[in-house]
């Protein structure tokens, strides 16, 4: 590797189409050992025999350039569904999605057995307002099957001049068979970080990408809340559902704004530099209040950074459904100026020692989401989720045995026991969609059908304020002062 040529970009699972998103790590340099790099001479010569079989009878004349970059494409791509060989034209590629607008569709997508899968789409996009969904399977571009594609071939068919169309043909898990779906390419301009009052002393950020100032942005939405509440704010719920990451700096500053000390995430790979560890600063920007993060399958990478740390440091109470499970760090290793490696270079780990590899961060209170109608013979379809365990050639988790997350939370643990002043919506046990809906003000009733994960975590929310203050719903906070004992659980 040149030296001059080093470019530190670390890189999420798959590849955007229309979003920048990025895990990062600092690039090392190239350390060269004996024993690590000794060339198999036996192998390269039946490559070399190989090469030039195909050179002399292949029914066509192959371009020569094109066979060395896919054997180095193919020596990558065997390694993991991550890793990479970038030729010239991916690098410029890779480059515009991670510098600038372009005409996308918003989603981010991973390669699985010749055929694109949806990660996750993202909001206010194309993709998302079309209803595309985490683990949707795209196996046709208007008229060209992906069977074949790379994963670059594919997402530069779905890039384009904003405001062109394409259609997409969807396989999704529940449906009898596939399906055509046509989106209009816009210019993805991502707000990451959005934020708004749910009800008096009550806030909710949604996160929708870590990008260079998603820290910044969620200190500004806070202290926006806080004045527009205008007193210090009883609980937030930080929502990262379907969030596909990015950059590892951001992940780190928003899991900071919510802790007071001890370890973040730290990473281990081979080389000694990649082996890095990150830690909070002190200062909580919530002095201590409940916090809830509501996540998905759709959350991965740096949402489930700070899912992780918030969980094992028992800042918040996570709330939703498993994880994606990508714990692992790519990094891009520029091979001159026009070409370079997407390479995996390390795992991470979470505070406590876990490795989410393949596993992901399982919620303390498990809420799949349900679409809450009056006819209660609407019924959700039960979609099986994409993971990072379901692509071929994941990387193992190193845990042998997966360390214990925080013990599971009860309803009844964190919620106001039931009085005469109970408000009326609080659901039971036994409660069915449709009694969901004739519970409580109107208010209720539209976040219930609208976002029933978001109304529960705000029931949570309730009765962890009520736990750790020891007062009315609509009593002020008590304390300014952030101590051990105020965090909850």
């Amino acid at each position: 590797m040149h030296p001059n040529h080093r470019l530190a970009v670390g890189v999420l699972a798959g590849a955007i189409v229309g979003v920048t998103a990025s895990l990062s790590i600092n690039v090392f340099a190239f350390k060269q050992t004996p024993d690590e790099t000794e060339l198999p001479l036996e192998q390269l010569q039946k490559f070399t025999e190989v090469y030039a079989r195909i050179k002399q009878d292949y029914v066509e004349t192959p371009d020569s350039k094109e066979m060395i970059n896919n054997a180095i494409r193919g020596m990558l791509t065997g390694l993991d569904p991550h890793s990479d060989y970038l030729d010239e034209e991916s690098f410029k590629e890779l480059q515009v999605g991670t510098s600038g607008e372009f005409g996308g569709l918003g989603i981010e997508v991973g390669m699985e057995d010749g055929f694109v899968k949806v990660i996750s789409p993202i909001d206010d996009t194309p993709a998302q307002k079309a209803g595309l969904m985490t683990g949707d399977l795209i196996i046709r571009l208007d008229e060209a099957p992906v069977k074949g594609m790379t994963l670059n071939d594919a997402v530069k068919m779905m890039r384009g001049q904003p405001g062109t169309k394409i259609d997409l043909l969807i396989v999704r898990e529940g449906k009898d068979k596939p399906f055509k779906v046509t989106l209009t390419r816009d210019v993805i301009k991502v707000q990451s970080v959005k934020s708004r009052i749910l009800e008096p002393g009550y806030g909710y950020v949604r996160i929708s990408s870590f990008q260079a100032k998603t820290t910044d942005a969620l200190i500004e939405a806070l202290n926006k809340l806080k004045a527009e509440n205008k007193q210090n704010l009883r609980g937030v719920i930080l929502d990262l559902r379907n969030n596909p990451g990015g950059v590892l700096n951001a992940a780190v500053g928003v899991s900071d704004a919510f802790l007071n000390e001890g370890k973040i995430v730290y990473t281990e790979g081979r080389v000694e530099d990649a082996k890095m560890e990150y830690t909070a600063n002190a200062g909580d920007e919530l002095d201590g209040a409940p916090l809830v993060v509501l996540v998905n399958q759709g959350s991965a990478s740096a949402s489930e950074i700070v899912a992780g740390a918030l969980q094992d440091h028992k800042r918040a109470v996570i709330v939703g459904q498993k994880t994606f499970g990508k714990g692992s760090v790519q990094t891009v290793l520029p091979l001159d100026e026009k070409t370079a490696l997407k390479l995996t270079t390390a795992r991470y780990f979470t505070p406590s020692g876990r490795s989410i590899q393949a596993e992901g961060i399982k919620p303390d209170i498990e809420m799949k989401p349900l679409k809450v109608a009056a006819d209660t013979q609407t019924a959700d379809e039960e979609i099986a989720p994409l993971s990072e365990a379901d692509f071929n050639k994941h990387l193992s988790n190193p845990n042998k045995k997966p360390a214990e997350a925080t013990p599971p939370v009860k309803l009844d643990e964190v919620a106001p026991e039931p009085s005469s002043k109970a408000p009326a919506s609080a659901p039971t046990e036994n409660d069915s969609a449709a009694d969901l809906i004739k519970k409580g003000e109107a208010k209720d009733k539209s976040l219930a059908s609208e976002d029933y994960q978001l109304f529960e975590a705000l029931n949570i929310l309730k009765g962890m304020d009520l736990v750790l203050n020891k007062a009315k719903p609509d009593a002020p906070a008590a304390s300014n002062t952030p101590t051990t004992e105020s965090k909850p659980l």
